[in-house]
Parts: structure tokens; sequence; C-alpha cells
């Protein structure tokens, strides 16, 4: 289970319409084959799109930004920028939730938030609360950081039926024969823990998040004796009861919720991601986030204080948009920019007389929400800032609407550091 198979095909995570992170030279520091597909198809040599300039940083300029701002944080809303997020959201204000810190003169931060409390169910947004669990359990079973690299790099995890089910396709890259091929998620595909928190993160699969809710629970389980054989694991899953499994459950998703400082009362995933996970073990209830909580988990990542410096780094890595941008990603003002980004969306619909339903554009639900740190231009970081951003607004197409924000709120930073460049058309 730990032995990586060398010519093993690994599936990486690709899905029209969804992006792809980690820096495309990453390949030989984590062994996310995915990684090496597509620094491949930038140059040239295997079929694919090429990536706009921001999504070309190379590993050692994708960087945590706060640490010597240790003790920052959130300062007092500033009125005037307020004032100007809530006049872009318009007749539709009363259904956001945002916030908005502008790093770009870090000694002299700005804060900016309306409806910051603001709380529903923020989709696969909350896979980061996932990647918390697994870097948090990495470091109290193994603080030497050596050791959390080689059991990301060599464990090796095996789909189950805590995998089931997924619509997502991921991608299947033979590194060897330089040959790529998608398909679903299914029992028995490997891949390591490193790729699967790729896959998590790149294409939002809910089945590679399904699997590491799973592995979390057996590191808190068999500490280091992780990772258990398949015999193993199967058994205890089996023979444990539900109870039990639910107090390990909060062990494993709640508790580092709280001990890194966030209010789970605000801010948790309270349920696997997939079908079997949530039949198999029931979780304490309801997942959700707002803005404000949202805000200071970036916070926490471009200090180092989110576990460590090591586990915030390279959660930071993990949600660098290094393929297709989408939703509020998209903006083309941020085409030059390094966009840090993970979204979620539920929308639902209802019959009503003329109205059509489509997607992201419910009338009965219509979560968006996303999270996106920026820096712009991508390795100069003239500009430097946070936006969080919660929506519920009905019978609109959500993801162009946080497109066109990602665009008002760029000029917005732009304009406040008039000696950095302005936004090109």
């Amino acid at each position: 289970m730990k032995t990586l198979l060398n010519k093993m095909i690994i599936l990486g995570t690709c899905l029209p319409l969804i992006a792809a992170a980690y820096p495309l030279d990453g390949y030989e520091d984590t062994g996310i084959r995915r990684l090496e597909a597509s620094r491949l198809s930038h140059e040239g040599v295997i079929k694919g799109p090429k990536q706009p300039a921001g999504a070309m940083l190379p590993t050692d300029k994708v960087d945590i930004r706060l640490l010597g701002h240790q003790e920052m944080s959130f300062p007092e809303p500033d009125a005037a920028l307020s004032a100007q997020i809530k006049k872009l959201l318009g007749s539709d204000a009363p259904h956001y939730g945002i916030t908005v810190l502008d790093l770009s003169d870090p000694d002299n931060p700005r804060y900016a938030e309306h409806n910051g409390d603001y709380k529903q169910n923020v989709g696969s947004v909350g896979k980061l609360v996932v990647g918390l669990a697994i870097f948090q359990a990495l470091a109290d079973l193994w603080p030497d950081e050596n050791d959390r690299i080689r059991m990301l790099r060599e464990t090796i995890i095996t789909a189950n039926d805590f995998s089931h089910w997924d619509h997502h396709t991921v991608r299947m890259y033979d590194v060897e024969n330089q040959k790529l091929t998608r398909r679903a998620l299914k029992d028995g595909d490997q891949a390591t823990l490193w790729e699967y928190l790729d896959w998590m993160v790149s294409p939002s699969s809910n089945a590679a998040a399904g699997m590491l809710m799973h592995e979390a629970m057996l590191m808190r389980q068999f500490g280091t004796d992780y990772p258990p054989t398949a015999e193993q694991a199967k058994h205890f899953f089996a023979s444990t009861p539900r109870k039990e499994l639910s107090s390990l459950f909060v062990k494993t998703f709640i508790e580092p919720l709280e001990r890194n400082g966030f209010d789970p009362d605000k801010f948790r995933q309270a349920s696997f991601f997939t079908r079997e996970g949530k039949k198999r073990v029931q979780g304490p209830g309801s997942s959700y986030a707002t803005a404000r909580q949202l805000m200071l988990y970036g916070l926490k990542v471009e200090q180092g204080k989110l576990v460590d410096e090591f586990s915030s780094r390279q959660l930071k890595r993990l949600i660098y948009v290094t393929e297709r941008r989408i939703r509020y990603a998209s903006s083309p003002a941020l085409k030059d920019a390094a966009v840090y980004f993970k979204s979620g969306s539920l929308y639902s619909c209802k019959e009503e007389e003329g109205f059509k339903c489509g997607k992201y554009k419910g009338n009965r639900k219509n979560y968006m929400n996303s999270f996106a740190i920026v820096e712009s231009p991508a390795g100069e970081n003239r500009l430097h800032y946070m936006v969080m951003l919660i929506s519920n607004v009905l019978k609109k197409n959500s993801a162009y609407a946080h497109q066109k924000l990602a665009t008002d709120i760029h000029r917005l930073m732009d304009k406040a550091h008039p000696e950095n460049k302005m936004v090109k058309e």
C-alpha cells in the first residue's frame, strides 16, 4: 500500500470547465502525474490547452506572503471600501455575503465586508476543510516535514465504495507512454495521497474527497500505524459502532477547525461528499460557512498559521489555478494574475411559468461560493488581495455574476493603488 508502482497509470483530474491546481513544475517534487501532462501540453509536446501568464509561476514562487505579519488580524471594516463593494452587488446585495482583504500594502491592510456572517452550504468550498483535516493529521502524527512529504508521495490510496459515486471525470496519464485519457473514478483505481488531494481540489472530485475523508479517519484511528491494509480498513468501518464512527468523524474534521481558531457554528464540513460515505458514517448535521470564516482561513494560510508553515504552503499550492479558469477565476481582468481559488455550487429548480432552469441558475436554490486569493501580476504582486464570496441569487447565472464581480473588484483594487498598472481591457 505504501509502495508507489513505477509503471502504474495514475488518475489525474480534469473536467471541462474545471480548474486544475498546483504549479506545473511540481511533478518532480510531488509525483502528481497530472502536472506532467499539463506541463507537456503547455509546451506543445502533447495535445492540450495553453495556460495564461498568471498560471505559469514555478513552485518556488508560489509561497505564503505574510510570514512577517504574524500578529495581523482583520482591521475594522473600511466604511468607504465596504460601501463600494456593496454598490457592486446592486439590488441583489441582501443575497450576498462577501469579505475583501486588501494586502497590497501589508503594513496598512484594508478590510471590507457585507453580510460577513451570512451562512449557507458552500458546496465544494468545504473541501478546504478536508484538506485541513489531512494536513493536521499528518502534522500530529509525523512532526518532521520530510516524513510528511514521504507519506504524501508514497501512500497509495485505492478507491473503494466510499468513492461512490461522482459525475466528474478524471485524468489518466501514463507518463512513460505520454498517453492521456479521461474517465470516471472507479473502484480499484490507485493514486498517491498527494494525487488524491490534487484531484479533490482541481476538478473538485467528490469521489476523491470521499476517499480522502475515509483516509483521514483511518489516520486518526491507526496513528503512526497508518496506512492499514485494505482488509483492516474494511473491517474497521464494518465493525465499529455507528456512534463511535460519528465521534471519530468529529475528531477528524470538526476538532481541527476548533484547534485552528475557527468557529464550527459558522464553518464546518459535517458530512461526506459521497452518497456511500454519508450512508456509512453519520456526521454532526449540516455543512456551512460564512465569508468571514473563509477569510480567516485565507489569512491563516498566508501567515503560515493553518496547522503550520509547511501545511499552509502546500494548501496554497494545491489551490493555485494552473489550467482552465472558471467562475470568479475566469475574469479576463485576472489573466496575468496568480489566482488561488476554490469554488462550490448547489442549485435546484421548481416548475415556474415563464422561467427556464439552467446550470447555476436555479429558482429554488442557487448557491454559488468563491474562495479567491489574487496576486497581480503573477510574480510581481503589486496587488495582493483576498475575496470570499457567498451568494444565493435566484434565476440569475451565478457563475457569470461571480466572474463579473471579480472584474469589478479587481478594478477597485487597481484604482486604490495608483502606483500599480491599470487593468488591461
